[in-house]
This record gives C-alpha cells, structure tokens and sequence, in this order.
C-alpha cells in the first residue's frame, strides 16, 4: 500500500491477484453476454439475491436448503430461521444503497446492520446483547469499548473499539477516495475488513458479505447483481472461508493474496449458479 492516490494498487499486483482479477472478468462477461439476459435479465437477478441470501446465511450457521428459504415466511422462530430473514432482508436492501456507497459508506453500513437486525426480537441465543427489534441502541452503530459480539464460526482476534473507530475511518476514506484497484480487490478489502473487525454487536458476516455485494455491482463489474458471491462463499465451505480469512488478518502478502484470490473464487461460483439459472430458464425448466 505505497501509492497515496491509491493505497489499493498495490494489492493488485501482489503474484496471483491479477490472474484472479482476469479470470472474473471474463466470468462475468460470459454470463452478461448469455442470451437469456437479454430479455429476462430481471429474474436472474432475483434469483441470485435469493440464492446469495441463502449463502450468506449458511457462513453464519443457517445452513437452510433453497426451497427452503424459498417456501418459509416466518423467520422469526429461532436463531437461524431469523439469520435467514436477516439476510433476505440485506439482499433486498443492498440495491437501494449503491447511490450512497461511495459518498457515506459509514452511513451505508450503519444502514445494513439495522436491516439485518431489524427484524430480531432478540440477539442469538447466549448472545448478552441487547438487540430487540430496533428498540436497542446497540442496533446500527459500531460497538463500544465492553460491548460483546456474536459472530457465529468466526473465532478471529478481537479488535477493541477504539482500533474498530480507527479502521472504519479508513475503509470509509479509501472507498470514498475511489483509485484503480480493480473492483474484486476492493469488494475483497472491505468484506475481509469488516468480518475481521467484526464492528457491530451481531450479524457482522451479513453485513461484510452484502457490503461485498455493493462494491461490485456498484464498481460495475456486476451493475445488474447476477453474480452472488455468497454463493461462492457458501459453496467453497466454512472451513476454506475462515483459513482465507486467517490470511487477510495476518496482514502478509501471500495471506492477502489468496484472500482476494478465494474471494475471486467466490464471484466465479456465483456465476456458474447464475448460468444454470439462464440455462434453465432457456430450457423452460424453472
């Protein structure tokens, strides 16, 4: 991170990150150039945010099959089943929030964490923070210093709040800022940024994986959200998920090389999901 106009750059030069970066690119424009998205590009869409939604959901343990989440309308019975809701409610949310992104994206996360736990009458089980329904005031801000967090399956070192202030300042500066990072290193920094702060009470995962979303439908690698990268998140599994993880907190280059390089990974599944969904559409099979 040398470059002052872009302190991104230079991770995207580290050995493997441009491959990776070449590999989406070509992904995403065989999807975008599948003839089914060119009159029926509104349903694939729907159907990736329903898809990611589910993946999302599973890294954070509700691991629900996708007729499930398709056929449930209450989550609101227990732990998962409102971790689901939580994430339909973010991938619906996501696309109203693209025009405030690069100006506040402080505000954009605040926002994502009051829809993801809007809907909760309560923290997840164990969890000793107070999240009910919108009424607490740990919902939509960053924790501070003693607050607990819960973060199902992330067992990463805890920054404490004042390290957490600092470093939001200097993810909102960077994104605010813009520069030439291509947009998979940029949606890989802030979802590995937030999931290792972890800077909110609960629903952290969510939030860092929809964030993810935003950056790259809003850099315009993937302007109409057909491209779930928590599909791929999902798919590549929860092991993989948290070693890569333990790669972007070590802070190293290779750690953060296969970090944007598994999240790389990630946009290509949720491709091949998207290009199943087309095939099948062209088929007349769903």
């Amino acid at each position: 991170m040398s470059t002052s106009a872009d302190p991104l750059a230079a991770l995207a030069a580290l050995p493997g990150v441009p491959e990776a970066v070449d590999s989406v690119r070509k992904a995403v424009d065989r999807v975008y150039g599948h003839r089914v998205m060119r009159r029926r590009s509104a349903e694939i869409t729907s159907e990736a945010a329903l898809r990611g939604a589910r993946g999302s959901a599973a890294l954070s343990g509700a691991d629900w099959a996708l007729e499930e989440v398709r056929r449930r309308t209450d989550f609101s019975a227990d732990d998962e089943a409102r971790t689901v809701g939580a994430a339909l409610r973010l991938a619906a949310e996501a696309g109203q929030l693209l025009s405030i992104w690069r100006q506040s994206p402080l505000r954009v996360l605040a926002r994502l964490h009051l829809v993801a736990a809007g809907g909760a009458p309560a923290a997840p089980a164990g969890a000793g923070v107070d999240v009910p329904g919108g009424a607490g005031d740990t919902v939509g801000r960053p924790r501070l210093a003693g607050e607990p967090v819960v973060e199902p399956l992330v067992e990463l070192p805890l920054p404490d709040a004042d390290e957490v202030a600092g470093r939001l300042d200097g993810l909102s500066r960077l994104i605010i800022a813009g520069g030439s990072a291509p947009a998979l290193v940029t949606a890989a920094v802030v979802h590995g940024e937030l999931v290792a702060l972890r800077p909110f009470g609960t629903y952290n995962g969510l939030v860092a994986r929809a964030a993810e979303r935003i950056v790259l439908i809003n850099s315009g690698l993937d302007p109409k959200a057909i491209c779930p990268a928590e599909v791929g998140h999902a798919e590549q599994g929860s092991e993989a998920y948290l070693a890569a993880l333990d790669g972007y907190v070590s802070g190293t280059a290779e750690g953060m090389a296969a970090w944007i390089a598994h999240c790389g990974r990630a946009v290509e599944l949720g491709v091949r999901e998207s290009t199943a969904v087309c095939e099948a559409l062209q088929r007349g099979a769903a």
